[in-house]
């Protein structure tokens, strides 16, 4: 399928949404729940798989598409939003929580990129979603959120979703960095990446960081995230209330209203 050449322009600050701009006949596919706007010109289909059509024709190729999203843990399905008026339309994209917006062009980076299962936001039509198996054995027992990752082609313009502040590093030939699992977003395919035990025991049972890092070998270049979802998720689970009503509830000042002192003083009851 040929690749749509779509304008577009990234908006907001830690909240962002990407804002595409459709000629007619143009279209655009989104990750289910990522629409933000669209103008009454647009109209949307949801299709199986990708609706990039790079598996081939037919049933079978539908189906190739829509199983590598089901193993990469999306949806069966994509949404397909193509402009069907005779004047531009635009329609736009949210993140779905505060980080970056990244406008990757794939023809620039080679016709193809490697990132994180959920990092994937929309593209311009004929981008193929499909996935990425790391080739070492030991990448596949320890490396989380690394394991399984997306792969994109084509060559027009995909949008990816990170966390927090984003950091861009072209690593060259042999040059190697250790990365958190999580912090991962994006790389370029001729980047090796494996997985490295932290080495002392101490470090990974009282350190915090885990028992692994990913490691990652140029040439190439890698995106990281300062705030995956996966510690943010952590963070907001620690803070919550384990049963129920808030964390004041449960200490001095919760104890007094449960005790019925402050409704007593307050009340007058002098019983």
């Amino acid at each position: 399928m040929a690749m749509d050449v779509v304008d577009y322009e990234i908006k907001g600050a830690e909240m962002q949404f990407v804002e595409i701009e459709l000629d007619p006949g143009e279209a655009a596919i989104g990750e289910a729940g990522s629409m933000m706007f669209m103008d009454a010109g647009i109209t949307m289909d949801t299709v199986f798989g990708d609706a990039s059509g790079a598996g081939g024709g037919g049933l079978f190729g539908k189906l190739l598409g829509a199983g590598k999203r089901l193993v990469t843990g999306e949806s069966l399905f994509t949404t397909v939003y193509s402009n069907a008026a005779t004047q531009k339309q635009r329609v736009g994209f949210a993140a779905p929580y505060p980080g970056k917006i990244l406008a990757m062009d794939l023809r620039a980076l080679g016709g193809s990129l490697i990132c994180q299962k959920d990092a994937f936001l929309c593209a311009a039509r004929g981008v193929s979603l499909g996935i990425f198996f790391q080739r070492k054995l030991g990448v596949g027992f320890f490396g989380g959120e690394g394991f399984i990752m997306q792969k994109l082609d084509g060559d027009g313009l995909a949008f990816v979703h990170a966390g927090g502040s984003i950091l861009k590093r072209e690593l060259q030939l042999g040059q190697t960095l250790l990365v958190d699992t999580g912090c991962l977003v994006a790389m370029t395919p001729n980047v090796n990446f494996e997985i490295q035990y932290v080495g002392k025991i101490k470090t990974a049972l009282f350190g915090g960081e885990g028992l692994f890092f990913a490691k990652v070998t140029g040439p190439g270049t890698v995106w990281l995230q300062s705030l995956p979802f996966s510690r943010l998720a952590s963070r907001v689970f620690a803070a919550a209330p384990q049963r129920g009503g808030s964390r004041e509830e449960g200490g001095v000042l919760g104890g007094l209203v449960g005790g019925g002192l402050i409704g007593s003083v307050l009340g007058g009851d002098d019983e």
